[in-house]
């Protein structure tokens, strides 16, 4: 998939790593995020500071590129970064829980599931889950294949 979408994008610059993942923490998760992305709304996520360090991945940056996989580990989307922030758990917006485009999109929707799902990463990583955790808030935008991607 990203040689496909590369030969398709002639100049665009060239990338020292891709970064090749899917959303959630299993596979029915990473299924249903996706869907979201390729069926609906969904133009941002987040993730702990912490998991990335404990996992010995680099922060996103900005213009970089993702290939978003399925649950079954099949590639699906290629996702470019256009917006990061590293803020406290605790300083989530209602902008953001809108465009990370999950159940009905509200605050407090955002702020539930994502308590859930980061507290089962704190314990898979040995941290207790509080407001002041670092969190990276990303949006993106869909940039391959042709038929999912947002330009």
């Amino acid at each position: 998939m990203w040689a496909d979408y590369r030969a398709a994008r002639p100049g665009l610059p060239p990338e020292d790593e891709v970064y090749v993942d899917h959303f959630g923490d299993g596979p029915r998760v990473a299924d249903e995020l996706l869907a979201y992305i390729t069926d609906g709304p969904k133009r941002a996520t987040a993730g702990l500071v912490a998991s990335y360090q404990h996992d010995g991945d680099a922060l996103p940056r900005v213009g970089s590129h993702w290939v978003a996989c399925d649950g079954s580990g099949r590639p699906r989307v290629v996702l470019r970064t256009t917006e990061l922030r590293v803020g406290p758990l605790s300083s989530v917006d209602e902008r953001f829980a809108w465009d990370e485009g999950e159940g009905d999109r509200s605050l407090a929707y955002w702020m539930a599931e994502h308590r859930t799902f980061f507290g089962r990463e704190c314990e898979r990583i040995g941290l207790g889950l509080s407001d002041d955790l670092e969190v990276c808030f990303e949006r993106f935008r869909v940039v391959w294949p042709p038929e999912h991607a947002d330009d």
